[in-house]
């Protein structure tokens, strides 16, 4: 039998982190399964959902909490069983000048709306010929299948117009 896991990590990056962490999978006969990992701020930042023999989990945990002999912080935690369907996904694409707010104006629009927001990524970069910097961001949300989305695309563009950026919506058929 097997148990589903979230581990996350955070420490001063260097090389060998993402090594070290499938070493300990590996050791203790599991699988990774998904991960999501960066480099923020000087740091490794990385969740990671494993699956181990349930008989090994004791140990796993044990050896995961002891990374903070190399400098991380772990944590682990058992992963929860979700739903098969997520109901209706959106893709959201934002670009346009960085200003405070962007991240609150989008997410607060979306829990408003009763939705979820599944995936977040973003970076601000310097734009190629004038080097301001700019936000981009791809989102995932999802929403009940009995939510009413009708309108979400009109208020996300009014929030585009209002914080100057281009916001396009698409269906995330998954």
């Amino acid at each position: 039998m097997q148990t589903a896991l979230i581990m996350t990590v955070l420490g001063p990056d260097r090389p060998g982190i993402v090594e070290a962490l499938s070493t300990l999978v590996a050791d203790a006969g599991g699988n990774w399964l998904e991960s999501s990992m960066s480099h923020l701020g000087g740091h490794f930042a990385g969740i990671v959902q494993v699956s181990v023999p349930t008989d090994r989990v004791p140990l796993f945990r044990e050896k995961v909490e002891n990374m903070a002999e190399q400098g991380l912080a772990c944590t682990i935690q058992d992963a929860f069983e979700t739903e098969a369907d997520p109901g209706i996904c959106f893709s959201l694409e934002i670009l346009g000048q960085d200003r405070p707010g962007i991240v609150r104006a989008i997410s607060d629009l979306v829990v408003q709306a009763g939705g979820n927001v599944e995936k977040f990524v973003s970076s601000v970069e310097s734009a190629a010929m004038s080097g301001e910097q700019l936000f981009k961001a791809e989102v995932i949300v999802c929403f009940d299948s009995e939510t009413e989305v009708d309108g979400l695309e009109q208020r996300l563009s009014e929030i585009g117009d209002e914080l100057t950026l281009d916001v396009s919506w698409q269906a995330d058929n998954r």
